[in-house]
């Protein structure tokens, strides 16, 4: 695996005057490159449907396993994806102070450090849950830092899209776990999260899409307009909203589910419209309001997912 250099012409990686890296802030360097906030979400989407495979409390201890099992692979999968994209992170206003780009974690560090969880986590899930959920998440892990990060995320604007297969993976490590199989139940929940990563993601790079420019990454809002990219957060809305509520006539939730995903899906329709209507009449700037979307995203996704926990215990 390589990346091409990492640094800006005439830019030295320095954490501080001297070289200087404290222990402490070493430690916080490592977890930041796990990117502990992205690995919530995947949880959040993991443990729900555990109990909606047990139709109850699941093993608590399988819980726990499963887990730490998920944090370490995704944590390694991001190591790697920093370890590649350290060229652009140091461009990016955005990422302009990940722990390679301030060096206070070194190149090699991080790939070994990647290497690390990928294969501890792997065995973790092998040994401590099963082989299926260990090859999900490996296959999650390969194909975020290969087919992501090195394939697709610089050379196509659809990068986001079949890129965001990795983070679908694990509604199917959650389900595998309780019964090492699969069902439709977590074909369904996988579609929703493939048809919810787009809308959610391409909101965000409206807003920083200058950063994305800056570095050649063709993300949608770099190389389409406002209306454009609206447009296509409105198709895929419509698409996630329609698969999610297909788990009940199929018989896998109950009234409880039906409920949360309705409501929590028309607002998600009605920002969503609201985006399009402005990027429609030209707005720009601060009044686009699409960062709305964003945040709004992560709390429906929360939502839905709390609703296929505890919707087996109403019925």
């Amino acid at each position: 695996m390589t990346a091409v250099e990492s640094r800006p012409a005439g830019v030295a990686l320095t954490p501080s005057p001297g070289g200087h890296r404290p222990f402490g802030a070493r430690v916080k360097a490592f977890v930041a490159l796990t990117k502990p906030r992205i690995i919530e979400l995947l949880l959040i989407t993991t443990v729900p449907v555990m109990f909606l495979a047990a139709q109850g409390v699941p093993d608590l201890w399988l819980v726990l396993t499963t887990t730490i099992g998920g944090y370490l692979s995704a944590g390694g999968a991001n190591a790697l994806n920093m370890y590649i994209d350290r060229d652009i992170d140091a461009l990016m206003d955005r990422t302009s102070q990940r722990p390679l780009v301030t060096g206070m974690v070194t190149p090699r560090e991080c790939l070994v450090f990647g290497y690390a969880l990928a294969a501890i986590s792997t065995v973790w899930f092998g040994l401590l849950v099963n082989w299926l959920s260990a090859a999900l998440a490996l296959g999650a892990l390969l194909f975020y830092v290969v087919g992501y990060t090195m394939l697709l995320k610089r050379r196509t604007s659809q990068n986001i899209v079949w890129g965001g297969i990795a983070g679908c993976m694990p509604v199917l490590i959650g389900w595998s776990a309780v019964t090492n199989s699969m069902s439709w139940a977590a074909v369904i929940l996988f579609a929703v999260m493939f048809f919810w990563t787009p809308p959610h993601y391409w909101p965000l790079s409206m807003k920083v899409k200058d950063d994305y420019a800056r570095v050649g990454v063709p993300m949608l809002p770099v190389i389409a307009s406002n209306r454009v990219v609206a447009r296509q957060i409105v198709l895929y809305s419509w698409v996630m909203v329609a698969i999610s509520l297909l788990l009940t006539p199929l018989g896998y939730t109950g009234w409880f589910y039906t409920v949360v995903a309705l409501l929590t899906g028309g607002f998600w329709l009605w920002e969503a419209h609201g985006l399009l209507n402005r990027a429609k009449a030209g707005v720009v700037g601060g009044k686009l309001k699409e960062m709305r979307l964003f945040h709004w995203s992560i709390t429906y996704v929360s939502l839905l997912f709390v609703a296929v926990a505890i919707d087996p215990f109403l019925r």
